[in-house]
């Protein structure tokens, strides 16, 4: 009985761990990241910009956490209320029946008056598995504990990749070391970033555009070469889109999220055709 007992044990890893392969190889190597969800024409960090990120065909969405005065988990940005919703103070003074009420999408449109600021569950609950989560992180290590756990209750962990500095990382770590991060302890230097990147082993970090220099093409190769995936904040134009897939970048962060799909839809079909 025993000997079935483990031989049963085994055989439902098996099929776990192939289960996890398989999810893995669907989700795609390199693409667009809707930056708050599709935030052109929708109000960011809500439920309905993460549906039509989903709708555009998104390779990654990302999006902010934050705790609540009452430790819940919501999306959302800023360290205050009063730019995407109708109410005014900071977040974290708030409890979450408080932030519920609030409207979270007036300020883009009137139709969207319905949306309300959502709980990091509820965001995972409509993610397909196909696409990568670049969950952001504003706060310490507590955030990173409760966010972690989420994202394993969820079996989230495969296209999950958390990006914090270091008090929520710590967080993350604790509850598992299965979750794949991104350096976001920024230093003086994008080469001090790279540098401590790779030290860390850590599997991602996220360039942004406003420390561009003539190195960029050199600092990607390196990151390349030591095994660390690139996200880039951020680009809004068909060239510049272009330059960053050529150069090596895996995930473009943008704001013009139909847009830049094109772009990378037509770049994608033209390296099809140009494969042996």
């Amino acid at each position: 009985m025993r000997f079935l007992s483990c031989f049963l044990i085994l055989v439902s890893l098996l099929f776990y761990s192939a289960s996890i392969v398989a999810q893995s190889n669907k989700l795609p190597k390199k693409g667009i990241c809707a930056h708050r969800g599709a935030m052109e024409h929708h109000p960011e960090n809500t439920i309905a910009a993460f549906k039509e990120a989903i709708r555009l065909g998104a390779q990654m969405i990302e999006f902010d956490v934050r705790l609540t005065k009452d430790k819940r988990l919501v999306v959302i940005h800023d360290d205050t209320l009063g730019r995407t919703t109708n109410g005014v103070g900071k977040v974290k003074k708030a409890t979450f029946n408080q932030i519920r009420e609030l409207d979270a999408g007036s300020w883009k449109s009137e139709e969207f008056s319905a949306e309300k600021v959502p709980t990091l569950k509820e965001v995972l609950q409509i993610m397909p598995k196909t696409v990568w989560l670049n969950i952001h992180l504003k706060g310490n290590k507590e955030l990173g504990i409760k966010t972690a756990k989420m994202v394993v209750a969820e079996n989230r962990i495969e296209q999950s990749i958390i990006a914090c500095s270091k008090k929520p990382y710590k967080g993350v770590k604790e509850v598992s070391t299965a979750i794949k991060t991104c350096n976001m302890q920024r230093l003086s230097s994008r080469s001090k970033y790279i540098d401590k990147t790779i030290k860390k082993s850590i599997p991602y970090l996220q360039i942004k555009s406003s420390r561009d220099n003539d190195k960029l093409v050199s600092d990607v190769q390196r990151l390349k070469e030591n095994g660390v995936g690139i996200n880039y904040y951020h680009a809004e134009n068909e060239t510049r889109i272009i330059e960053l897939l050529d150069a090596g970048v895996d995930f473009i962060l943008t704001n013009h999220l139909s847009e830049m799909m094109d772009v990378f839809k037509k770049y994608s079909a033209k390296q099809s055709e140009n494969q042996p």
